[in-house]
């Protein structure tokens, strides 16, 4: 499956791994943010503070960390596309779960999200890395990590309106079937994509190597830390929006699902034109630290957004921040895997992935502390555009690593 030019087979090799990671990306995600899409539904159901999403967030994400440290090593024993089966498998069975009038069934579900949300980008960087070459490495990964916020176009769109139709527990089962039935359909693949694995490998062998094979990198470690900040600022985002429309800004919770998916296209948008510019630079380190900048701006721009505002403003400002705060991850996954060791790709995304989960796992614990504090989420976006800026300084100092 290595790329070579001008080949018709090889052209229709990367068209089929890109689509197929992209959407094994976007299912897991659609799974991660349908109780954010919903959050006010899903705090009357339960009778708790909307604003207690974010532990359910951070539930996901400690799953994910879980699986992602390992991520490396189910790669090379399962082979890569049986590892995003298994993603797929643990998101929609999570889902499903979720779906039980129980919140510690609910905290269950949320747990097995993650656990599949941590395979999908150890698995897809290694079927990515072997169809791509280094003048299209930031397009294409990028590309793919537009699964992300097209996930979360899903999640904003469909949720709300089955929520509202066919009751949240409904709109849950609807999403897990869709998610199960996919990881069915890609099952012919596994014989071609697979030929790599080596069933001697084990988890004992050492548990922890991928996340430790960072550490020693000083750029990667870098690279890795600065992900952390991002990453919790765009979980919170992620998480917050649909909350901050409809208690801030008066949205209702369908109207305020329009404005999430536009939020999520933005995002979409943002990844594949960051990893144009970073291909056609030929340095994704400059264009992370122009996302860290601008995803700053559009936190502290935030603050200014009230009931008063005009739609069209808030529209601009949070398109403006979907375009950096989630447009930025194609960029750093692709140069995670340039500065891989040889053939230690998959293991190298699965380590730098813990701190990046580690951030989303704070992230919105630190958020729903923050708004306790202040009591408007526009204020607690403002007071996380600084999260942003700790970003830009760990990219700066990776930079000069690699100098």
């Amino acid at each position: 499956m290595a790329a070579s030019n001008g080949s018709e087979d090889t052209q229709a090799s990367v068209k089929t791994v890109v689509s197929i990671t992209t959407v094994v990306q976007a299912l897991a995600t659609m799974c991660v943010i349908f109780p954010s899409a919903i959050a006010p539904e899903l705090a009357r159901a339960f009778g708790v503070p909307a604003a207690l999403i974010g532990f359910q967030v951070s539930l996901v994400y400690l799953g994910a960390m879980m699986t992602s440290v390992i991520g490396g090593l189910l790669v090379r024993r399962w082979g890569a596309l049986r590892t995003s089966q298994w993603a797929l498998g643990f998101a929609g069975l999570g889902l499903a779960l979720a779906a039980a009038p129980s919140l510690f069934v609910f905290a269950i579900g949320s747990v097995f999200i993650g656990f599949g949300y941590g395979l999908t980008n150890p698995s897809a960087a290694h079927l990515l890395m072997a169809v791509s070459r280094p003048e299209n490495r930031n397009i294409i990964f990028s590309i793919k990590q537009t699964g992300v916020p097209l996930g979360g176009v899903a999640a904003g769109l469909a949720a709300p309106s089955l929520a509202l139709i066919f009751g949240w527990q409904w709109a849950f089962a609807a999403g897990a079937v869709v998610t199960l039935v996919f990881m069915a359909v890609i099952q012919p693949f596994r014989l071609d994509w697979d030929r790599e694995r080596d069933p001697t490998v084990t988890i004992r062998q050492n548990p922890f190597g991928d996340f430790f094979l960072i550490w020693r990198h000083p750029a990667l470690r870098r690279l890795s830390m600065a992900a952390f900040c991002f990453s919790a600022v765009q979980v919170s985002l992620t998480t917050f929006a649909v909350t901050m429309l409809v208690e801030d800004l008066a949205f209702g919770l369908v109207a305020a699902g329009i404005v999430f998916s536009v939020l999520q296209v933005a995002g979409a948008s943002g990844r594949v034109f960051w990893g144009g510019v970073a291909d056609r630079l030929r340095d994704a380190n400059k264009v992370l630290l122009i996302t860290a900048l601008i995803a700053a701006v559009g936190g502290l721009l935030t603050v200014a957004l009230d009931q008063e505002t005009g739609q069209a403003v808030i529209y601009a400002v949070l398109i403006l921040f979907g375009l950096s705060a989630i447009g930025w991850n194609g960029v750093f996954m692709a140069e995670i895997a340039r500065l891989a060791p040889e053939g230690r790709i998959g293991s190298a995304t699965g380590g730098a992935l813990v701190p990046t989960y580690c951030g989303v796992l704070v992230g919105p614990l630190t958020f729903a502390g923050v708004f306790a504090l202040l009591g408007q989420y526009t204020l607690s976006f403002g007071v996380f555009a600084f999260v942003s800026i700790a970003g830009f300084f760990l990219v700066l100092a990776a930079r000069r690593v690699m100098a």
